[in-house]
């Protein structure tokens, strides 16, 4: 049983099917499959890691129309590797888990749904993405605005900006790629910003047609291709988590591309970070600093009084008449499990025990809750490369486990408790003394100072420790029962 469709819920499908597996099921409360790359539609939207090293390593796209991909060709690419590997006919669209209860009688979990349906496996999977369930911020009388409001991963894809008033709260990842599109039409464009961004900038490249025959027909190219990016943004974490002022080079190329453009001094000023780059999600954009500049837009950085029926007032005090409120304020990235209540031995509330410190091994599994793997779960996210190659990680090791328990005998396999407390120590202690945490506020961090999203260090080294199932490392009960998916 998989729960979830995006690149962490379809790349555990395709690793079974390609294992000849294929009693399986996966649980999407959506209509159609995709993930953050389905719900996301906002103008601009696009990734911001190269396109050949976004994709998977055993599918890779030879037409990626340039570096970096938009968001319809990552949707387009999840729907085309669905056919590849045949997994749709295993896919329940519109069904969303609501509960899970580990039996321990039978070992077996119990999976209900929204419509009441009840669903039995022996393993389950969850896909559920930290990028699915966004953030609002509170802000007084915002319940009495008569306009729009969108957030960027609730985007109103009729929506026009032509002529509209329109205020945008936080300047994101999100938010630098929608504001230059929202600048564009927009009669008035007021753009709150808390914290300035490090803004890179994007070194992109639309690809020749000779460029993609060559990644269609020579595959050695291809990987030679997409070894170097990897390697490239690899390195990045020897800065990162080893040596933060080695950063300082890329900030005087930071400051040079703000430089250029925006000549207001000002304005500078309100844009330039007081931290180390690197300790909040660096952004690369070639637009976002030019579209600051308009005369039709505004930046404002001394926050935010109230919302009105027909406006914002912003710390000065003026209220700005406006038509439309666009949040890009990100996601709760510290909630891995959602509406979802996962029950797992002696009647343990996953959502409860994360909701106080989100931890488990590997980010895959956790203690006390047998036979559950969590793909892109704490400490699996990156600030430097490609969520995809950390996700096969994570899907090989699960896949060991599978095979433990569909032919090497094992009924239920789960981490040991002391396992898992060791290593999320020694993983706290290398997370001292990295960029994320040199003293800026970010969405890396939990409101205790706590970091239980990012991974320390190189990727390589994490599929290195996720290449084997170290029996010594679980406690394992033995005598099968008959699979169920």
């Amino acid at each position: 049983m998989i729960v979830g469709s995006g690149f962490a819920g379809l790349g555990m499908a395709f690793a079974l099917v390609r294992e000849a597996i294929h009693d399986f099921v996966v649980l999407e409360k959506s209509t159609t499959v995709g993930g953050t790359w389905r719900d996301n539609v906002y103008p601009g939207c696009a990734c911001d890691v190269p396109s050949h090293l976004y994709s998977f390593s055993y599918a890779p796209n030879t037409q990626w129309s340039s570096t970096y991909a938009t968001q319809p060709e990552i949707r387009a690419y999840t729907e085309a590797c669905v056919d590849r590997f045949g997994v749709r006919s295993r896919i329940r669209l519109g069904t969303e888990a609501t509960s899970a209860t580990f039996d321990e009688s039978r070992g077996e979990w119990s999976v209900t749904t929204s419509d009441g349906t009840r669903y039995r496996s022996r393993i389950l999977v969850g896909g559920l993405g930290p990028l699915s369930r966004f953030s609002l911020p509170k802000i007084a009388g915002l319940e009495t605005f008569r306009g729009q409001i969108m957030h960027s991963a609730s985007w109103d894809p009729a929506f026009e900006a032509r002529g509209k008033r329109i205020a945008s709260i936080g300047t994101g990842a999100s938010a630098i790629q929608y504001i230059p599109e929202l600048a564009r039409d927009a009669a008035k464009l007021h753009v709150f910003q808390r914290t300035p961004a490090w803004v890179l900038p994007r070194i992109e490249h639309r690809y020749t047609k000779a460029e993609r025959l060559a990644f269609e027909r020579l595959p050695g190219a291809r990987f030679l291709y997409r070894q170097g990016l990897y390697w490239t943004h690899e390195l990045r974490a020897l800065a990162f988590a080893h040596e933060p002022r080695a950063l300082a080079a890329f900030e005087r190329v930071a400051t040079w591309h703000m430089a250029r453009s925006v000549r207001d001094p000002a304005l500078r000023a309100k844009l330039t970070p007081n931290y180390r780059m690197g300790c909040k999600r660096i952004l690369m954009s070639n637009t976002y600093y030019p579209a600051l500049t308009q005369p039709n837009v505004e930046v404002l950085t001394d926050g935010i009084r109230a919302v009105t029926r027909n406006g914002i007032v912003a710390g000065d005090g003026v209220e700005r008449p406006i038509d439309t409120l666009v949040f890009g304020t990100g996601f709760d990235v510290h909630d891995y499990v959602g509406k979802l209540r996962i029950t797992g031995r002696d009647g343990l509330d996953l959502g409860a025990l994360w909701e106080k410190s989100a931890e488990a091994y590997l980010g895959t599994t956790v203690a006390g809750f047998p036979n559950l793997f969590m793909i892109v779960g704490p400490n699996t996210g990156l600030g430097h490369n490609s969520m995809i190659f950390m996700i096969e990680s994570q899907v090989a090791h699960v896949m060991e486990h599978v095979k433990l328990l569909r032919g090497g005998g094992a009924h239920t396999v789960e981490v040991r408790e002391d396992v898992q407390r060791e290593f999320n120590d020694a993983l706290q202690r290398s997370l001292r003394g990295t960029v994320w945490q040199s003293g800026c506020k970010s969405w890396y961090m939990r409101e205790d100072g706590r970091n239980s999203t990012l991974w320390p260090g190189f990727t390589f080294e994490f599929r290195r420790r996720t290449r084997e199932l170290v029996r010594a490392d679980f406690r394992t009960t033995m005598g099968r029962v008959p699979a169920r998916g």
